[in-house]
């Protein structure tokens, strides 16, 4: 197709630079003028090009919402079309359309070959593709993904970069994030949290219930609806657990540790200054003990 539209953009333009030169005296006019003739409609053709599709373009991804991240990729894709299409018109326009068409062949067989090569890359770029349009995360989301956590800093189409909580950089090929559950906790505007906290048998119920409730409305950074509760959720071997639901606004990694562990250390405060037990586990362990030869033990002796 590429190559058509050169040939059909074929004037005698080339001709005329051709002529042009030749008429002049100018030695090699035939090469010279193909040469000329083809960087010129190449600048004439990747300018329009950019010009044109690059605002169309914007107000596109304007339209839909695209993130930066998903902004930048596509428009390098973009600029490489216009580069593809500028190289092919300007073939045909120089009367190169027999290389061209050659070029075109040699590429098609090319393509296939590379194709079998690079299965994981382009099952990456696929995968990344898959990001880009559903959106599973963005750029400074906390995910986590097969026992790993961290914060996106990048997203590329063939991988992701994700900065861990112990300021390690790792790089994830994108089929990784999308052949798998991501968790993505930051996703929406506000996060539920859960934390346990054991009592002793003998403790009472209602008052470490309360307390939980209380020190939960204290915490500024607890909402206050959907409001906190408290189940009684298990009776281990030491002690009766409680569990305490919290909710968060507009989550992110910091917050979510900070607010558990003021949370979690006003809790103890209370329950140690209103005498609520939070017991030790305990291990009851059952046998005897024999000495073999006893008398001969204290023969010796």
């Amino acid at each position: 197709m590429s190559a058509g539209i050169g040939l059909a953009l074929q004037t005698d333009s080339g001709g005329f630079i051709t002529r042009f030169l030749a008429q002049n005296g100018v030695p090699y006019a035939d090469t010279i003028g193909g040469l000329v003739s083809f960087v010129v409609a190449f600048i004439i053709i990747y300018l329009v090009g950019r010009a044109i599709l690059f605002p169309v373009l914007d107000r596109v991804f304007e339209a839909r919402g695209l993130e930066t991240h998903a902004v930048r990729p596509l428009k390098k894709v973009a600029g490489v079309l216009v580069v593809f299409v500028a190289i092919a018109v300007a073939f045909g326009f120089a009367g190169y359309g027999n290389f061209l068409t050659s070029l075109a062949t040699i590429a098609a067989a090319a393509t296939l070959a590379i194709g079998f090569a690079m299965q994981d890359v382009i099952k990456n770029f696929v995968a990344g593709v898959f990001i880009f349009t559903d959106r599973p995360f963005k750029i400074g989301d906390w995910i986590e993904w097969d026992g790993n956590q961290g914060i996106v800093e990048d997203i590329s189409f063939r991988v992701s970069r994700v900065r861990t909580f112990d300021n390690e950089l790792l790089t994830v090929p994108n089929s990784q994030l999308t052949d798998g559950v991501i968790k993505n906790p930051v996703a929406k505007d506000k996060l539920r949290l859960q934390v346990p906290f054991g009592i002793g048998y003998d403790d009472d119920i209602p008052k470490a219930t309360e307390i939980i409730i209380e020190e939960a409305d204290a915490h500024e950074g607890i909402m206050d609806d959907p409001e906190p509760t408290v189940r009684l959720t298990e009776l281990g071997d030491s002690s009766v657990v409680l569990k305490s639901r919290i909710w968060i606004e507009n989550p992110s990694r910091a917050d979510f540790v900070k607010t558990r562990g003021e949370y979690v250390t006003s809790v103890k405060e209370r329950f140690d200054a209103e005498d609520v037990n939070i017991p030790y586990p305990n291990r009851t362990l059952h046998g005897e003990l024999s000495i073999a030869d006893l008398e001969a033990v204290t023969a010796d002796d």
